[in-house]
């Protein structure tokens, strides 16, 4: 097994927010944005309950550049990329983690109109 099949995670959902650009030195960009994906499932009552998940979308360089071109609120998109997590501690000395989704590739999902007709 490859190390790209031991962290993948793919994820198609909606835009949160606006992409926030952080800009680095020599012209490193960081994009980075809240995910927001939708789930559903039926109880053994038959009855349907819908979830939202949300997921923070962070991405480097060409791929940052091109989602701040490409990408605003509401939009929805495929992403493509691996989990990360890192451990910080705050102001009061407590411990925090943080886990977010770095995205390698995305895809813009747009509905032509007859996509969007449901039956």
């Amino acid at each position: 097994m490859n190390e790209y099949q031991k962290n993948q995670v793919q994820l198609v959902g909606h835009l949160g927010n606006d992409v926030q650009i952080v800009e680095f030195g020599k012209g490193n960009k960081k994009a980075s944005f809240s995910l927001a994906v939708n789930s559903s499932y039926t109880m053994t009552s038959g009855e349907t309950k819908k979830e939202t998940s949300w997921f923070t979308i962070v991405a480097w360089g060409k791929t940052a550049d091109s989602m701040e071109e490409m990408l605003k609120k509401g939009n929805e998109v495929g992403i493509e990329g691996k989990v990360v997590n890192r451990k910080y501690v705050d102001k009061s000395g407590n411990s925090r983690y943080i886990f977010e989704i770095v995205a390698s590739r995305f895809s813009l999902l747009e509905k032509s109109e007859k996509q969007a007709v449901e039956v």
